[in-house]
C-alpha cells in the first residue's frame, strides 16, 4: 500500500538548517502529529541534551509523550527545518525500518529551498535519507559526520546555492551508539551551521 508522508514541511522562513529523516513511523506509533513522534526515538532528547543539557526537556513528565507546541517554539527560535526525504513510500515489512521502506516519489528538495532562501546546511538522519539527498543533488554519499559542499541550482528560479551536506547518526534506538555519541555528532552540525556559537 502506498503511503504519503503525513506532515507538511516545518519551515521557518529565516531556517539555517533542513534536517531529514526517511519517513514517519506508523501512527499507532506517534505521541505528537510532528517529526520524530515515537516516544522511542531519540532525536528529541538529543535536541533536549544539546540545547538544555537535559534530555527529557521536551517530555511531557505525566504522559510521556513529546510536548510539540514546545518544539516547534524550540525550532524557530534555533532556525531549524524539518521535512523527509520520502513524499510517498511502501512499507515492505509492518515497521518504520528504513532497510523496510520502498521510497517510491523522493521529496521535492527544490520546493524546499525555494521556501528557505538561508538555508544553506542539509542534514540527514541516517543512510536511507543521505542516499536520497546525494540522489537528489549528484554528490557522493556522505560518511557519518562528513560534510560535503557543492554548487546545486535550484531548478526554479534556476537560482545557484551553495549546499553543505552531512550525514548525521540515526535516532533510532535500533542505532548502537550511545544518546551522548549521538548528541555530540549533532552539536557539530549545529556548530558549523551558526546555530550553536563557536
Amino acid at each position: 500500500m502506498l503511503e504519503r508522508h503525513p506532515f507538511p514541511p516545518f519551515i521557518p522562513r529565516d531556517a539555517k538548517v533542513l534536517i531529514m529523516g526517511t519517513f514517519p513511523p506508523k501512527p499507532i506509533r506517534w505521541s505528537m502529529e510532528f517529526y520524530y513522534p515515537n516516544k522511542t526515538n531519540d532525536f528529541w532528547r538529543i535536541m533536549g541534551l544539546i540545547f538544555y543539557n537535559d534530555s527529557e526537556h521536551f517530555r511531557d513528565t505525566s504522559t510521556g509523550a513529546f510536548r510539540q507546541h514546545d518544539i516547534e517554539a524550540f525550532l524557530r527560535e534555533k532556525k531549524i527545518a524539518l521535512h523527509d526525504t520520502g513524499a510517498a513510500v511502501r512499507r515492505l515489512k509492518d515497521n518504520a525500518a528504513d532497510k523496510f521502506l520502498e521510497i517510491v516519489e523522493p521529496v521535492n528538495l527544490d520546493a524546499l529551498l525555494n521556501e528557505m532562501p538561508d538555508c544553506d546546511f542539509i542534514a540527514t538522519t541516517g543512510e536511507k535519507a543521505a542516499g536520497v539527498i546525494a540522489q537528489i543533488t549528484s554528490t557522493p554519499l556522505p560518511k557519518i559526520g562528513e560534510i560535503i559542499t557543492t554548487n546545486y541550482t535550484l531548478n526554479a528560479p534556476f537560482t545557484p546555492r551553495t549546499l553543505h551536506i552531512t550525514r548525521m547518526p540515526s535516532t533510532s534506538r535500533a542505532y548502537p551508539l550511545k544518546l551522548e555519541k549521538k548528541a555530540e555528532a549533532y552539536r557539530h552540525l549545529f556548530l558549523a551551521a551558526g546555530i550553536l556559537p563557536a
